[in-house]
């Protein structure tokens, strides 16, 4: 029953995933990240940004040069890699396994991408694999029929 304690202990919250991954994908995309462009792609202001980007500086997870650039240490770039993981899968699990709406299925592993354990996703990610290969396929396909029926069934 102590379970329900664990969500509260979880160091990265749904904002900072959101500001490590942007950071991560302006760099990708760019090769440097500012403020404004974080605030721009997060869609917030720049002020909102700067709150957060304090606190994940004082936690190591964020560095600024001299030209005020942001970069992500070590541990925050291998935090934003493993958000960006967890999310393409549980995608992958909604959309393709569950037949979620591709939106839908994105809005839900966006609310979830920063608490699932890593285990749970591996154990996940084996799973597509399995329904990917011939002995899974006939176990994915009757699940799809299934799903299918059972959805019509509801209309």
């Amino acid at each position: 029953m102590e379970s329900w304690k664990e969500f509260d202990q979880n160091p990265i919250t749904h904002s900072v995933a959101h500001h490590l991954v942007a950071i991560a994908d302006l760099l990708d995309e760019f090769g440097y990240a500012r403020v404004s462009d974080v605030a721009r792609l997060l869609g917030i202001t720049r002020g909102s940004v700067s709150v957060t980007l304090k606190n994940l500086k004082q936690r190591g997870l964020v560095v600024e040069d001299e030209q005020r650039h942001l970069g992500l240490s070590d541990e925050g770039a291998e935090i934003a890699e493993a958000i960006r993981f967890r999310k393409r899968t549980m995608v992958r699990l909604f959309a393709e396994v569950f037949g979620v709406e591709a939106k839908q299925a994105e809005i839900d592993a966006c609310k979830i991408e920063h608490l699932i354990s890593a285990e749970t996703t591996d154990r996940v990610k084996g799973f597509l694999r399995f329904c990917e290969s011939g002995d899974g396929e006939a176990l994915f396909d009757a699940y799809a029929r299934y799903r299918d029926r059972a959805q019509d069934a509801t209309k």
